[in-house]
């Protein structure tokens, strides 16, 4: 679990005031890695202490090339950690957890639908690989903040795979203007397809996840959710990142968002709790 990664390639996406970086780093992660999941990465300011920060970062896996030994970490520059990982340089050496937490669940046939809000579409991309690899049809439902975002964080690697894609921007300026719930609500309502026949996985802002699952529930499609929680170990023993859920009998459980999940059953949620 804890390893090395030697970075291959880290540069920046798209327009600089995004602050998007690309980290793609070679070790053997990759070869038991699946989409959803994420590394812990030790990020550490040599020039105070080397012990400084303490907490590792968790960031989602963005691609995964089991064939190579390499893993993609597509992250946004916005905290410290983050500005102090933003200098590593090509060849450096990384301290990694990882892989770590449970991934996305594939259907067996049908329609795999993919929801993201912002920099929420970052580990959705691996999940359409291996949808795609099993012959399923994938659609993507994709909002943000304007054009500019959308290709600065990956939009023609998605147009590369030649699916349906659904965008939504605030300013109008690329796709539908206004949320990425609305295209959900519109194309269920255009589709022939039964609720049996289609499956969602969403990550991005908590109400966004919401309101994808309450529309899934609505239509009683399934949906699971990645949730997002500041961690501490990354390991499941400091109950920094539990969340409470609520099981089959209606009872309300809580569990530890690193180690079960991030991924959850969007209806097993609770989402007026803290998670």
């Amino acid at each position: 679990m804890l390893t090395k990664g030697q970075v291959v390639v880290h540069e920046s996406m798209g327009e600089e005031k995004h602050k998007l970086r690309r980290l793609v780093l070679k070790g053997p992660i990759a070869r038991n890695a699946q989409a959803g999941q994420f590394v812990a990465i030790q990020v550490q300011d040599s020039s105070i202490s080397s012990f400084d920060p303490l907490l590792r970062r968790p960031i989602s896996l963005a691609y995964i090339s089991s064939e190579n030994d390499e893993i993609t970490l597509l992250y946004r520059v916005q905290g410290r950690g983050t500005e102090i990982l933003a200098r590593a340089k090509d060849g450096e050496v990384l301290s990694i957890m990882g892989p770590l937490g449970h991934g996305f669940s594939l259907p067996e046939a049908g329609e795999l639908w993919l929801v993201a809000g912002g920099i929420g579409i970052f580990p959705l991309y691996p999940l359409a690989i291996s949808a795609l690899s099993k012959g399923l049809t994938v659609r993507l439902f994709w909002g943000g903040e304007n054009q500019s975002f959308l290709e600065s964080a990956g939009l023609s690697s998605w147009e590369k795979l030649e699916i349906p894609l659904y965008l939504s921007t605030l300013d109008g300026s690329l796709g539908e203007k206004g949320l990425v719930t609305e295209q959900i609500n519109n194309q269920l309502g255009k589709m022939s397809l039964s609720s049996s026949q289609i499956w969602v996985a969403a990550c991005g802002p908590k109400k966004m996840m919401q309101a994808v699952t309450e529309i899934c529930k609505n239509v009683k499609v399934p949906i699971e959710v990645s949730l997002e929680e500041r961690m501490g170990c990354a390991v499941g023993a400091c109950l920094g990142c539990v969340c409470t859920l609520i099981d089959e009998t209606g009872a309300y459980i809580h569990k530890k968002v690193c180690q079960d999940g991030p991924v959850f059953r969007g209806e097993e949620v609770v989402w007026d709790e803290s998670c």
